[in-house]
């Protein structure tokens, strides 16, 4: 199940989560789950969704750049977050971790 994110509040307790379990096991990728984010709206038309878990948000988005999906999963093997092409089974397209740099980032999405 997914929830969508449609409101300031929705996308904080997202966030919230995702950081807050970034702090207990993922401190790879704290700082870049705020830039991922920050370039998700940048990017996104229209919905913006959240795997849910237990009743509460998750660690995958989707979204989608024109008819295009696209999902952000972590991966605990390598401890980065992957974009991946439509699901979280989807081609790997870009991995990133705390060193990953916000020009890294852009061009990126930018070219989505």
């Amino acid at each position: 199940m997914a929830l969508t994110i449609n409101s300031i509040d929705a996308l904080q307790t997202y966030l919230q989560g995702v950081l807050g379990r970034a702090n207990h096991h993922a401190g790879n990728v704290e700082g870049v789950s705020l830039a991922l984010l920050g370039a998700i709206i940048w990017r996104a038309d229209g919905e913006i969704a959240v795997r849910e878990y237990a009743g509460r948000p998750a660690n995958m988005i989707w979204f989608h750049i024109g008819e295009n999906k696209y999902v952000l999963t972590y991966n605990h093997g390598t401890e980065e977050i992957e974009l991946k092409n439509r699901t979280h089974t989807g081609n790997i397209l870009a991995s990133f971790n705390n060193s990953s740099t916000y020009q890294q980032i852009i061009d990126i999405f930018r070219n989505l």
